[in-house]
């Protein structure tokens, strides 16, 4: 049995080099692991433009399909929350040295608690730059809803599920209602969507309000503040109410699973 608040290392296969190598097209074999020493675009398939997510520098990848064809996409796995996806193999060749897999820490829910000030303040920070809504966006300073949110959890140490759906899942439920909301704590995380499925998540501040990055057609085209409260007539805010389905709340750390 593990003790929260301790690191694990990663487990299964892997195809070991020595750590600080260079990647190079030869290298970049299935289960090869590699620490990016600058951001890089993630794409959701093989071919096209389509962006899955933003990979910051200094986290750790490993290969799952090697590249097959010369100046193409390899598909790997990001391992601090798991998620897949499509890099361009020119992207990784200077920017990507040879690793041993991240050490992950368990934290326990008293110590996440004591770091969502941390977390409020990158969420913050970040709605004080220019910006505007990036499908994808992780990296800043153009986010998507959910890189936001993992953005501003991951600058406190604390790693959680790339995507909104995979993060209410994720979460502890917390009770929530437009206008009822006495529950829910700031840094708590709020949920809006169809009845089938989450598509949207914001970060809760407090009083009702909420910090999210939404899009142009129903929302402010990048982060702003919205409101809970059933008083407010803003139309962005009231767009949102009429699809809240619930909040959460982090209490623990990804384990670097892949989720479905």
């Amino acid at each position: 049995m593990l003790r929260l608040g301790t690191s694990i290392p990663s487990s299964g296969p892997r195809a070991a080099l020595p750590a600080g190598t260079p990647a190079a097209e030869e290298l970049l074999i299935a289960g090869s692991c590699w620490r990016l020493g600058r951001p890089l675009d993630g794409y959701s398939r093989m071919r096209g433009s389509g962006l899955a997510t933003q990979v910051a520098a200094g986290r750790c990848l490993d290969v799952l399909e090697p590249c097959s064809a010369r100046g193409g996409r390899l598909k790997v796995r990001l391992l601090e929350d798991g998620y897949p996806c499509w890099l361009e193999q020119a992207d990784l060749l200077g920017a990507a040295l040879a690793a041993e897999p991240p050490r992950r820490r368990l934290l326990d829910p008293g110590r996440i608690e004591a770091a969502l000030p941390a977390v409020l303040h990158y969420a913050s920070q970040a709605a004080d730059k220019p910006n505007h809504y990036l499908w994808g966006g992780t990296t800043g300073p153009n986010y998507d809803c959910s890189g936001l949110v993992q953005s501003a959890f991951a600058s406190a140490g604390i790693w959680i599920p790339r995507d909104a759906y995979q993060q209410e899942r994720f979460c502890q439920a917390v009770a929530i209602r437009p206008g009822l909301f006495s529950l829910v704590r700031p840094g708590d995380l709020i949920f809006f969507g169809r009845p089938q499925r989450c598509t949207h998540v914001g970060l809760y501040l407090g009083k009702g309000r909420y910090l999210h990055s939404s899009g142009a057609e129903h929302g402010h085209n990048g982060l702003a503040v919205d409101q809970l409260a059933a008083h407010s007539r803003d139309p962005v805010g009231s767009h949102y109410r009429s699809e809240l389905r619930g909040a959460g709340r982090v209490v623990r750390c990804h384990d670097g699973t892949t989720l479905p």
